[in-house]
């Protein structure tokens, strides 16, 4: 997620304002999605006391503590991102190794999550150097607090594929899965993605597109994904994108459909594993699909 910031009244804090040192290591830290009062207190505090910065977009860091009056009063800014992160990953690494605190921060929202970070995280904990994070914005889970689909599991699944076909393949390997799917999205590819969604998983699926989360023009569709294709068929969608998706509902299995699932697997497997698999791809109670496999096995 970008960090196009909208500003609202600005706060000076940090080492002028009596902070301590912030500690030895690794911090990251997460940075507004949208509105730039989103951003911690502590997160201002490690800014503004860090003994080295890192951002994957420098500018954008510097435009944040600009906002909220933290100084950089010449402390290394150093550029981290996907394409450049193995030149300066030793640079960081050896600030840390002199005993240094370091913040890192993506361009917007939390490190990791589909942002850079992982391959410096591993670094740090390889090398035994304390790793720490404080908490914050992440659009992925704004967009589950507001999109009204079950968030007591969910699965975050990045960026999908671009072309067509890997895009529907992806969709399909998480059919089964029990929880409500988040991804983003480039908003040009918005409309393209509903239709392979169409193909995957049918157009009655319950969809939910997030866009522009904490900014001015903040909005979530919600429905069916034919739905919301008629939505947004003559329309031009912008900004930050956030989709996500409803998990299948309960599917009624036809006994010939058991009975061929488990001829699969009981050669391979005993008759309550082989019952177990079968229950839990179809959604039915083990001791059904178990009477029905015995059956199968007296044949």
């Amino acid at each position: 997620m970008s960090g196009n910031w909208q500003a609202g009244k600005t706060v000076t804090v940090g080492a002028k304002a009596g902070q301590g040192a912030l500690a030895p290591g690794l911090h990251f830290i997460a940075t507004p999605i949208g509105a730039a009062r989103d951003i911690t207190l502590r997160a201002l505090d490690m800014l503004a006391t860090a003994d080295v910065l890192v951002a994957e977009d420098t500018r954008s860091l510097r435009h944040l503590m600009e906002i909220h009056g933290v100084a950089l009063d010449h402390r290394p800014l150093i550029s981290y991102h996907d394409q450049n992160g193995d030149q300066a990953r030793p640079k960081v690494m050896h600030h840390l190794g002199e005993g240094r605190s370091v913040v890192y921060a993506s361009e917007a929202g939390t490190p990791l999550v589909a942002d850079p970070g992982y391959q410096l995280g591993r670094a740090a904990i390889d090398a035994g150097v304390p790793v720490h994070t404080a908490p914050g914005p992440s659009a992925a889970l704004a967009a589950l607090t507001v999109s009204g689909l079950p968030s007591d599991r969910f699965l975050f699944a990045g960026f999908p594929p671009r072309a067509s076909k890997a895009k529907q393949d992806w969709f399909r390997t998480m059919d089964n899965v029990a929880a409500t799917m988040i991804f983003y999205e480039s908003p040009k590819r918005v409309k393209d993605t509903l239709a392979d969604l169409a193909a995957a998983y049918g157009a009655d699926r319950q969809v939910v597109i997030c866009r522009e989360l904490t900014k001015r023009f903040e909005e979530a569709l919600r429905g069916s994904v034919a739905e919301l294709q008629a939505q947004l068929e003559d329309r031009e969608i912008k900004g930050e994108i956030v989709i996500l998706v409803d998990r299948a509902g309960k599917r009624e299995a036809a006994p010939e459909d058991i009975e061929t699932a488990l001829r699969k697997l009981l050669p391979h497997m005993s008759v309550k594993d082989a019952s177990a698999e079968v229950a839990q791809l179809l959604g039915l109670k083990r001791r059904e699909v178990y009477q029905i496999a015995l059956g199968l096995e007296d044949l």
